[in-house]
């Protein structure tokens, strides 16, 4: 113990009276200090400071929420009133880039596909409600509910299964699942047929719906209904009367389809007759000079040949097309080249955008001439208006990151501390943003997880952009200091968003700057995320001032 002597008396140092508060002395020198302040009215001032002092120290660090200063106040007062016109402002610039959306991206596809005889609102029935994508998925529709009912009842077992202890309960529960399945319409009639070569033989006729999947599929005989088929080489030699939907390698149609062929793969080589369209997802498409097709083709791919006759239109983006057949309606190509030759024939309009003009014979014969318009591929960055748009999107990226940043401070600051975790933001970011489209596609595949995967792809195409004005809130506080206040936060983020999106418009190299930011910052989000579902063990609450059993001032001490 040290102590000080004072007015010819010995007092007590305040090391000495802090540790009596804290109840760190032994017993026996508590009951000294204790004995020593009902005597001394010196110490037992200081004591009687001390214990004041400890109780405002453990109020502070019990308060949450302290006031405001006055001067803090009133600015806040002023800002939250001066947020109309600021969100107005907000509105108007989002809008602007809502229209500088649609007018430079949307906008000239619909046209095209206009022109093609595509309407904005028939493209989808064309594709999905009214041609084949559509007719033949009446069976995947009931097999998708089955599956959805199984999922559902699985996750009814799960929510029960603290709720309901009798197992006689729970198989009642389950019986009414098999119910519900057992008493749903039935399926109409379908068959599967996999393996190494599934086959429908000549003298074979099925009668519905036909799922094939092996290295070489093959139809001989006659289907009267759809045909999914998946392989290396798909061969049609007999009749379908339904519509061929394919993927694979190879696919010769060289008997009769009456619906629709929709396909993808390398090549599909169509020497039969095909009564309605054709549409194909792939390298080439051939129409041989025994082949027939009465409606259009459709084409996304490289190269087209149509060498014997096709009832209606072409719709071509890709790389050629060859025409040395009939092609009764119209031509819209946008690619490389067109070549028509001596024996083809064109009986409507043709509109051919690339990048020389279109080579034809002069024993063609062509309702009209060819109308050609040269793709212009000059450098954008020399053009004024890609500096307007560039600052357009500036506005709106700034704009969306002070929405974010005014609806959620907290994640947002939380946010761009993260990305000082270099390493593992970066590492975590190429992570999740490339593995979470993937799984919002998986998700997608039954009915249950469509609301959920769609979702998730959405929510993952915001966090590309949030990523990128995360990254820039950090290079603004790398150049103006750091902040802990939502606006001059938002003002940093401004900041370093400018000199982020100059960095993006760098020629050839620009791109690197661009992804490279957006990832780094998706990974700094799922940090956030991460840590905030990670289970949080609630503190103790701390105890109250300390009042020593044992020794209280003008008290005794108990033996």
């Amino acid at each position: 113990m040290s102590e000080v002597p004072k007015d010819n008396g010995k007092h007590l140092d305040e090391m000495t009276l802090l540790l009596y508060v804290e109840r760190q002395l032994d017993r026996a020198r508590g009951m000294e200090v204790s004995a020593h302040t009902q005597e001394c009215d010196t110490c037992r001032t200081l004591l009687r400071a001390l214990e004041r002092e400890s109780r405002l120290l453990t109020r502070a660090m019990l308060e949450e929420d302290e006031p405001l200063p006055s001067r803090l106040a009133q600015f806040q007062e002023r800002a939250r009133k001066s947020m109309q016109w600021i969100w107005g402002l907000v509105f108007g610039l989002a809008a602007t880039g809502a229209y500088a959306l649609y007018t430079s991206y949307i906008q000239p596809w619909q046209q095209q596909l206009e022109q093609a005889g595509f309407g904005g609102s028939n493209l989808l029935g064309l594709l999905i409600f009214q041609g084949a994508m559509w007719k033949g998925w009446q069976s995947v529709i009931t097999l998708l509910e089955v599956l959805a009912m199984l999922t559902l009842a699985g996750l009814g077992a799960l929510f029960f299964r603290r709720r309901i202890r009798r197992g006689s309960a729970l198989a009642l529960v389950f019986a009414g699942f098999c119910t519900v399945l057992t008493v749903a319409p039935a399926a109409s009639a379908t068959e599967y047929r996999g393996g190494q070569s599934p086959t429908v033989n000549k003298d074979e006729s099925i009668k519905g719906d036909i799922y094939m999947s092996g290295e070489r599929v093959r139809i001989e005989g006659t289907v009267e209904g759809d045909v999914f088929a998946a392989g290396k080489d798909i061969e049609i030699d007999g009749h379908v009367t339904g519509d061929v939907i394919c993927a694979g390698r190879l696919l010769q149609v060289r008997g009769t389809v009456d619906g629709n062929v929709r396909g993808a793969g390398n090549n599909g080589v169509i020497s039969g007759t095909v009564t309605r369209n054709v549409m194909w997802f792939g390298d080439a498409v051939t129409v041989e000079s025994t082949g027939k097709v009465g409606g259009s083709v459709t084409m996304f791919g490289d190269t087209m040949a149509i060498d014997g006759h096709l009832g209606r239109d072409i719709l071509f983006f890709g790389t050629e097309v060859n025409v040395s057949g009939v092609v009764e309606g119209g031509i819209r190509e946008k690619g490389h080249a067109m070549t028509i030759g001596a024996n083809g024939q064109v009986g409507g309009p043709i509109h051919f955008e690339g990048d020389k003009p279109a080579e034809v014979s002069s024993s063609a014969k062509l309702a009209s001439p060819v109308e050609f318009k040269q793709i212009e591929r000059r450098k954008e960055y020399r053009d004024g208006s890609y500096y307007i748009w560039q600052v357009i999107w500036a506005a709106a990226y700034i704009l969306f990151g002070l929405v974010l940043f005014a609806l959620m401070p907290n994640f947002a600051e939380e946010a761009v501390k993260s990305t000082e975790r270099y390493g593992a933001s970066a590492g975590l970011g190429i992570l999740v943003g490339c593995g979470l489209p993937i799984a919002a596609l998986i998700a997608c595949v039954t009915v249950v997880g469509l609301f959920i995967g769609i979702s998730t792809f959405f929510l993952w195409y915001a966090s590309l952009y949030f990523g990128q004005i995360v990254v820039a809130a950090l290079i603004g506080q790398w150049l103006m200091g750091r902040t802990q206040e939502i606006w001059p936060l938002i003002g940093r983020m401004a900041v370093g968003f400018v000199l982020l999106r100059l960095c993006t418009m760098i020629p050839h190299v620009g791109w690197v700057f661009k992804y490279g930011a957006a990832f780094w910052g998706i990974g700094a989000i799922s940090l956030v995320v991460y840590r905030r579902l990670q289970p949080v063990i609630a503190p103790g609450m701390p105890s109250g001032p300390y009042t020593p059993p044992s020794a209280t001032v003008g008290g005794a001490v108990p033996a």
